[in-house]
């Protein structure tokens, strides 16, 4: 069997280093400390970009400073799967929705929510969520506190 997976050297890693931990890092300051030239590091990062392993790059905002302090993980349960498109259709209007997974387990989706606070929760909730067709209940986790937050090393 043959391993699809892109082979990165250590000059890509180096590169990726720099920009995961700042994706405004200037190409040439990184070109300069690795002894190569900026239109190679361009070329490198369009191979990875087309490969499939750079995703793109983006801002981050802290959404505590927008004043979404409540961070919650929802599991949703379906009263069947075949509900499962129509849900997600449902939930992705729903923008303090961040992320959404399809599981294994006891829940059919798993959903990571931003909220003002607990009543801004209770409400999206009780308003938006439940009354969703096709979702019968959820169990709510709270987060208090996020010690991790990274990427895969590559």
């Amino acid at each position: 069997m043959k391993d699809k997976r892109l082979r990165v050297d250590g000059i890509d890693k180096i590169i990726l280093k720099h920009l995961m931990a700042d994706a405004r890092t200037p190409i040439l300051g990184i070109a300069r400390q690795i002894g190569i030239s900026g239109a190679a590091i361009h070329q490198r990062l369009r191979k990875l970009e087309s490969s499939g392993l750079i995703k793109g790059s983006k801002f981050i905002i802290n959404p505590k400073a927008l004043g979404y302090d409540t961070l919650a993980f929802i599991g949703v349960y379906l009263d069947t799967a075949s509900n499962y498109n129509s849900v997600i259709k449902r939930l992705k209007e729903v923008t303090e929705v961040v992320e959404s997974h399809f599981t294994t387990g006891n829940y059919s989706i798993f959903v990571k929510i931003l909220c003002k606070d607990n009543e801004h929760l209770m409400f999206l909730l009780n308003n938006k969520i439940q009354s969703i067709k096709g979702v019968i209940r959820t169990e709510t986790f709270i987060s208090l506190d996020q010690q991790i937050d990274r990427q895969i090393k590559p």
